[in-house]
């Protein structure tokens, strides 16, 4: 049953690899990029207020996510550090207590 298994999941990253190597042929478009557009802060801020922008996106045509055109790579990393460390990825508050110790 183990090789079984192994076997399964070894022809399930077979199948999954070119996928993988399809998505290092992906570009950005030239007009996407501008050195003058929003860059790392405004990016901090969106990535911050994604969930309100989303919601809102939702139903106001004229509002988005994501700004294009942004400067790119640190546009990204800012958008990126704005949803996981300040937004909604960063739970701070989640407290797990253990209340009982179930033993077998």
């Amino acid at each position: 049953m183990d090789r079984d298994l192994r076997l399964a999941r070894a022809r399930q990253f077979l199948n999954f690899l070119p996928l993988l190597a399809l998505t290092a042929c992906a570009t950005q478009v030239a007009t996407g990029v501008a050195p003058d557009s929003p860059g790392f802060l405004l990016g901090v801020w969106h990535g911050f207020i994604f969930p309100v922008a989303w919601v809102l996106s939702l139903f106001m045509p004229d509002v988005a996510v994501y700004a294009v055109p942004n400067n790119g790579g640190w546009y990204d990393f800012g958008y990126f550090l704005g949803i996981v460390v300040f937004g909604v990825g960063a739970r701070r508050t989640h407290t797990v207590y253990r209340t009982r110790v179930v033993r077998g």
